[in-house]
């Protein structure tokens, strides 16, 4: 299925996520320039729980900060670990091929990987060459890897741990910037531990008074609907054409094949859907925490 903003552009579903062999051009490549940031200037931090979440839900926002003149800091929380991934990248020939409604493979449907299956080494590095690619793409002016283990998913007291974790690091951020802005995702609308966690971070800092501008980016709005996907939501950004043009080079960082350069369209196969959707609609979804919000696992 194909949006009007798909057609409008010439870029179908199949030619967008198949441009594996055309990205590598592609992902360093950025249209215009945005007003130089000033020294001076208070940062917006961007948290991506994962690699991915960057471009898929978060690029626009950056752009119109790194338009307006801002510093972006574009941080890569958790490294991504995903033993089903591996797995998957294992597989031939390729199950996004084989699957009732396909999708496109950048390596052509066969991978020939034989990746150790905990999904940690080679994934890992994998999907952090291609957040890299992507903030390349992006243009922001600082890129943070906190390295925290994605691990929150086996238990409470797993889930807690990572929660502190990511606390002591975004602590570390707003007091080496102070009056910063701080741009999560809106974990509990989301489907992963590690988004929730940044959540409950967020409220935490919120209710000591660590960090006071904050809003929340909805990644997993694209799973909806198309005429749902701003449902609750506190601001629609829509995204101009050319830093459209900027955010998909960044989705197409997560879709490249590359091997040399340690790309394996990790991304693509990890969330097809998302991709394909955020690449199609030219708006982002901003929240604000809701005045019931409840931290901790599964709620």
């Amino acid at each position: 299925m194909h949006s009007s903003d798909d057609r409008a552009t010439g870029m179908s579903r199949r030619s967008v996520l198949a441009a594996g062999a055309l990205t590598a051009a592609a992902v360093a490549w950025q249209t215009g320039r945005a007003p130089a940031a000033s020294a001076a200037a208070k940062p917006a931090i961007f948290y991506a729980p994962h690699q991915d979440d960057d471009a898929i839900g978060l690029a626009g926002s950056i752009l119109e900060h790194k338009a307006a003149g801002r510093p972006v800091h574009l941080v890569l929380v958790s490294n991504g670990r995903n033993p089903d991934l591996a797995t998957l990248m294992n597989t031939d020939p390729c199950p996004l091929t084989t699957w009732s409604s396909p999708h496109p493979c950048a390596a052509g449907g066969r991978h020939n990987l034989s990746w150790p299956t905990d999904g940690t080494n080679k994934i890992v590095a994998g999907r952090t060459a291609e957040f890299m690619a992507s903030a390349k793409a992006l243009g922001v002016d600082k890129v943070i890897n906190f390295k925290i283990v994605d691990d929150g998913f086996d238990s409470v007291s797993a889930y807690n741990k990572l929660v502190d974790r990511i606390d002591a690091k975004v602590r570390a951020l707003a007091a080496q910037y102070p009056g910063a802005s701080h741009k999560f995702t809106a974990g509990w609308l989301e489907r992963t531990e590690t988004h929730k966690a940044c959540s409950d971070v967020a409220y935490r800092l919120m209710n000591d008074g660590t960090i006071s501008d904050v809003r929340f980016n909805h990644v997993y709005a694209y799973a909806r609907p198309e005429d749902r996907r701003a449902d609750g939501a506190a601001y629609v950004l829509n995204i101009p054409g050319s830093h459209m043009k900027t955010k998909r080079a960044a989705i197409y960082a997560y879709n490249t094949w590359d091997p040399g350069r340690n790309l394996y369209a990790l991304g693509y196969h990890s969330v097809p859907e998302l991709m394909e959707a955020a690449h199609a609609d030219p708006r982002e979804f901003v929240y604000t925490l809701p005045s019931g919000y409840r931290p901790g696992k599964g709620n």
